[in-house]
């Protein structure tokens, strides 16, 4: 029996550390777009900085993990395939969204994935804990767009009143710098965030199994999440990072600068509230109010809409795929 659980416990390290690194290359695109897009560093400088600081970002904080891993789906209440199941729902949705070049969540595709893999297989909407998933995933899900929107809006607004009386070149020649450090930061958060959902899925799957007596995040699991989600980063995803940094919106490096910055302390702002939200999301929704700032028609409504569509759909679609995937499994284990 022992040995059956360390098997069914290695799948699911190697699905989660698979989908990490799925997430790395599908997300790459929320640290470096605009800084590519800008020229401010080439495509090869941005992803080598990314995957660094996505790497020592995972080390940050464990709140999120906690969170993905234990606040919304109760570990003592499902088995292994659970997390197996949840783990194919996302990973199929990150590589559908990839493959048309659009900038979803993967962090909501886990959870949808953990979702609807959990309901079908306990065949009740209990085995959900609701107020959690309101609170710290719901709420966030429409509160974090609005706010990086914001935050890009008003930040540039900012910019613009206070670089006014510099020639145009002179503010370029300035932010050509300072991009390369908010560049920094948003790897950095990007790391510190989405690299925790791994852990979590991987703890949870240890505390199911019976390996570990409570939820801690062991050592080795820190490691092999930030690991993967580097070299996810240092693969790049160039559709994504094409939709983001010049199909949305044209950016000069003061912008990139901007919408760097806002999501970033969004970011931020959410990883000390334990809450597992998409950098994607955020990223987006900042390059769009920083586009807004200067008149609505500079932002590529078109585009945009995509990105809101494949939003939208990402949870249930994701829920529906986990929810197959326990049904088969339910019928191999």
């Amino acid at each position: 029996m022992l040995s059956a659980t360390i098997v069914v416990t290695v799948l699911v390290v190697v699905l989660a550390l698979i989908f990490d690194f799925i997430n790395g290359f599908h997300d790459t695109a929320n640290a470096i777009a605009t800084s590519v897009s800008t020229r401010v560093l080439s495509p090869r400088a941005a992803i080598a900085m990314a995957a660094l600081l996505n790497f020592f970002g995972a080390f940050i904080s464990v709140k999120v993990a906690k969170t993905v891993g234990a606040d919304i789906i109760d570990p003592n209440l499902i088995p292994q395939t659970v997390v197996i199941a949840a783990l194919f729902g996302a990973i199929i949705w990150n590589l559908i969204t990839w493959y048309f070049g659009l900038p979803s969540s993967s962090s909501h595709a886990l959870i949808g994935g953990l979702l609807g893999s959990a309901i079908v297989y306990k065949g009740s909407f209990l085995i959900v804990h609701w107020t959690n998933f309101f609170f710290k995933i719901l709420l966030w899900l429409f509160l974090s767009p609005v706010i990086g929107f914001i935050v890009g809006y008003t930040l540039m607004v900012i910019l613009y009143w206070i670089l006014k009386p510099f020639r145009p070149s002179t503010v370029t020649k300035i932010f050509s710098k300072a991009q390369i450090v908010s560049a920094a930061l948003m790897a950095l958060n990007h790391g510190s965030n989405d690299a925790q959902k791994t852990m979590g899925v991987i703890t949870m799957a240890l505390l199911s199994g019976g390996l570990i007596a409570e939820f801690s995040v062991p050592t080795w699991v820190k490691i092999a999440s930030a690991l993967a989600m580097a070299l996810g980063t240092s693969v790049g995803g160039w559709k994504i990072i094409k939709t983001m940094g010049v199909n949305m919106a044209r950016l000069a490096p003061v912008n990139g600068f901007a919408a760097e910055t806002g999501a970033a302390a969004v970011i931020f702002t959410a990883t000390m509230l334990h809450a597992p939200v998409s950098t994607t999301h955020i990223i987006s929704s900042s390059i769009m109010g920083v586009g807004a700032s200067k008149r609505l028609s500079s932002v590529r409504w078109i585009v945009a809409k995509n990105i809101v569509w494949a939003w939208i759909l990402t949870i249930p679609m994701s829920a529906l795929l986990a929810g197959i995937a326990i049904l088969v499994l339910n019928n191999v284990f």
